[in-house]
C-alpha cells in the first residue's frame, strides 16, 4: 500500500503572454480543475484557441469529487476521457441503506439493459484531473502553472485580467472568460457579485483509506450505525484499494481536532472491527452548502462548476453538474464565436443551467434535511421512515440518504421546438438523450457515441430513403449551420454520403418511441431539441434558427 504522489506541473515563464499593451486572447479559462479542464478540452474539440490559468502547479490533493455519474461519463465520453477514467475507476450501480445493523432500503441505478456507461464510477478527483490534462495538451491547450488571476475588470467587448506569477505580474485580455475557479471562487468575489443559500449546521469528517477489503462496489449509508451511534456514515469504494468514508460529527465538533489521526483512527477501527491494517491518505472537514449566483453570465465573463453553484456532496451533484454545464456552454460560446449566432444564445446558457442548479439544490437540501434533521419534528419523521422502511416498500421511497445525480431536462428552455404530434416515452424536447446499442458498418457500437457533434438529425427508416429525401437531408447539410443526419433502420442499408445505425435489438426505436419517418433533431450536447412525426425540411431549418437563438 501507499498514497497518492502528487504530479509537479511544470511552470513557463510567461514572456510570450507579457507585453505592452496587453495580449488578447479569443478565450482564457480560470482554473485547472475538472470543469476548468473540461471546458478546454472542449474547446479545442470545437476548433477554439484556449489559455487555461492556475494558480497551482499540480492535481487535487485527496479524493474531494469521487462520484461521476453516466451522464457525466457520456459527457467524458464525448471528451475523449471515458474509457481510461472507467479502465481505472470502480463502477457500481447498486446503493444500501441501512439502519443500525439492518439494511432497509436499496436502489440500483440502471435497472434496464441497453447502456454503454454505468450508473457510477468512484474516481478519485486528482486521477479525473490527470487524465483531463493530458488530453487538453495533446489537443493543443496551452495551460500555464502558478498563474494566479489576481483581478478581472468587465468591459463590454473583453475582459482585462491581471495575472501573478514567479516572474511578475502583467495583464491579458480575453474576448470571453470561463470562470472555474471553485467554490470559494477568488475572481466572483473580486467582482463583487452574489452567492446566495443555506449554510447547513453540521460537519463531516472525510478519510481516504488505503486498505483491502472485500466489501462489494456498492454505495453504503448508515444511520445510528453501533460503530457511530447517532450520526450518519457513508462508505465508497475507490481505485487503487483507496476506500472514501464519511463520518456525520455534528456542527460543535472541532474541525482541527476531529482532523488528527489519534481522532480519526479510533473511528475507523471501531467501524471495521478487526485488525486489518490501513493507511489514511487524506482527511478534510467539511459543512453543507446549498447556494448558487443569481446570475452565472455577466456579459463576457461566464461562471460554470462550484465557482456558480454549490450543494452539498451527498447525492454526487458538484463536479457532475460543473461537467453539464460546460457540456451545455461550450457549444454555444462556439458558435457565438465564430458569428454563427448572437451573444444573446449565451444568455440561454445561464438561463438553463440556472434553473438545473436550483433543481440540484432542492434535492441536495432535501437530502440533506433528512440526513441531519434539525428540528424533533424533522428526527422523529426520520427514525420513523427507516424503521417503517424496514417491513414496508412505501416508506422505502421516503428514505434520502442522497438522491443522486441525474441530468436535468431541459423542458422550459426557449431553445425547444415543442411537440405539435404524440409521442411517448421521456425523449421530450429539452431531454438529454438515451443511449442505447447500434451497429455501424457491422460493428456494435452506441447510439451517442454517434452524436454531439454538431447539430444532428436521426431520421427512422425501414428501407433505403428516396431520392427526394435525400436530396432534403443534403440541402441540411449544406446550410448556415450544418445539420447532419443519421439514418436508423432496423437492417443494414446502404445510404451514400450518410452514416447508417442499424437498431438490431430495437432499443433505439423503442426510448425514442419511433415510427417510420420519425425525426429528431439533436443539439451538439446530445439534447433532443425537436421531433416531428415526418420529416420537414423547412421544419428542421426553422427548429436550427430557434436553437441558436435566430428564431
Amino acid at each position: 500500500m501507499g498514497a497518492y504522489v502528487n504530479p509537479i506541473y511544470p511552470y513557463k515563464a510567461p514572456t510570450d503572454l507579457k507585453v505592452t499593451p496587453p495580449l488578447r486572447k479569443p478565450l482564457i479559462v480560470i482554473g485547472a480543475g475538472p470543469v476548468g479542464l473540461a471546458a478546454a478540452v472542449d474547446a479545442r474539440l470545437q476548433g477554439l484557441d484556449v489559455l487555461v490559468l492556475d494558480d497551482d502547479k499540480t492535481v487535487s490533493v485527496g479524493s474531494r469529487a469521487v462520484c461521476y455519474a453516466k451522464r457525466s461519463l457520456e459527457i467524458l465520453d464525448r471528451l475523449g476521457v471515458a474509457d481510461p477514467a472507467c479502465a481505472l475507476g470502480v463502477s457500481w450501480n447498486i446503493g444500501r441503506t441501512f439502519l443500525e445493523e439492518d439494511e432497509v432500503y436499496q436502489f440500483n441505478l440502471v435497472p434496464d439493459a441497453g447502456h454503454k456507461r454505468p450508473g457510477m464510477i468512484n474516481l478519485q478527483q486528482y486521477h479525473i484531473e490527470e487524465m483531463l490534462i493530458a488530453h487538453a495538451l495533446e489537443l493543443g491547450a496551452d495551460i500555464r502553472w502558478q498563474h494566479k488571476v489576481t483581478a478581472v475588470t468587465r468591459h463590454n467587448d473583453h475582459a482585462t485580467l491581471t495575472v501573478e506569477t514567479p516572474d511578475g505580474t502583467f495583464d491579458i485580455e480575453a474576448d470571453w472568460l470561463v470562470v472555474a475557479d471553485g467554490a470559494r471562487s477568488p475572481i466572483r468575489r473580486h467582482l463583487g457579485l452574489d452567492i446566495e443559500g443555506r449554510v447547513f449546521q453540521d460537519r463531516f469528517l472525510i478519510a481516504d483509506v488505503i486498505m483491502k477489503a472485500d466489501y462489494p462496489a456498492e454505495r453504503w449509508f448508515w444511520f445510528d450505525p453501533p460503530f457511530h451511534p447517532n450520526q450518519s456514515v457513508l462508505l465508497h469504494k475507490q481505485s487503487n484499494n483507496v476506500w472514501r468514508i464519511d463520518f456525520q460529527l455534528g456542527w460543535d465538533a472541532d474541525p482541527e481536532e476531529e482532523k488528527k489521526p489519534e481522532k480519526v483512527i479510533p473511528r475507523l477501527q471501531a467501524m471495521l472491527g478487526d485488525d486489518r491494517p490501513f493507511e489514511l491518505e487524506w482527511v478534510s472537514i467539511y459543512t453543507f452548502q446549498c447556494r448558487r449566483m443569481t446570475d452565472f453570465r455577466h456579459g463576457r465573463v461566464l461562471f460554470v462548476g462550484d465557482a456558480a453553484h454549490q450543494v452539498s456532496p451527498f447525492g454526487a451533484r458538484g463536479a457532475n453538474s460543473g461537467f453539464q454545464d460546460v457540456d451545455d456552454l461550450m457549444w454555444k460560446l462556439a458558435l457565438v464565436m465564430k458569428g454563427q449566432a448572437g451573444d444573446k444564445l449565451l444568455d440561454t446558457y445561464a438561463y438553463d443551467r440556472q434553473f438545473a442548479a436550483d433543481e440540484n439544490i432542492m434535492n441536495s437540501t432535501r437530502s440533506t434535511d433528512f440526513i441531519t434533521p434539525k428540528s424533533r419534528t424533522s428526527k422523529t419523521f426520520r427514525n420513523s421512515v427507516l424503521a417503517l422502511a424496514k417491513h414496508h416498500p412505501f416508506a422505502r421511497k421516503l428514505v434520502n440518504s442522497g438522491r443522486l445525480s441525474v441530468p436535468s431536462f431541459l423542458t422550459h428552455s426557449v431553445l425547444n421546438t415543442p411537440d405539435a404530434e404524440v409521442f411517448a416515452g421521456q425523449m421530450v424536447p429539452g431531454a438529454p438523450m438515451d443511449d442505447a446499442p447500434v451497429q455501424v458498418n457491422g460493428q456494435d457500437a452506441w447510439l451517442l457515441d454517434q452524436v454531439g457533434k454538431g447539430f444532428q438529425c436521426l431520421l427512422f427508416v425501414d428501407a433505403a430513403p428516396s431520392a427526394e429525401t435525400l436530396a432534403t437531408l443534403q440541402a441540411l447539410k449544406q446550410g448556415a449551420v450544418p445539420v447532419d443526419t443519421l439514418i436508423v433502420s432496423p437492417t443494414a442499408l446502404t445510404v451514400p454520403g450518410f452514416a447508417v445505425l442499424v437498431d438490431a435489438q430495437g432499443w433505439v426505436a423503442k426510448r425514442y418511441d419511433a415510427q417510420v419517418g420519425t425525426t429528431y433533431l439533436l443539439r451538439p450536447d446530445q439534447h433532443v431539441v425537436a421531433r416531428w412525426r415526418q420529416l420537414q425540411a423547412d421544419a428542421v431549418q426553422a427548429a436550427v434558427a430557434r436553437a441558436i437563438c435566430k428564431a
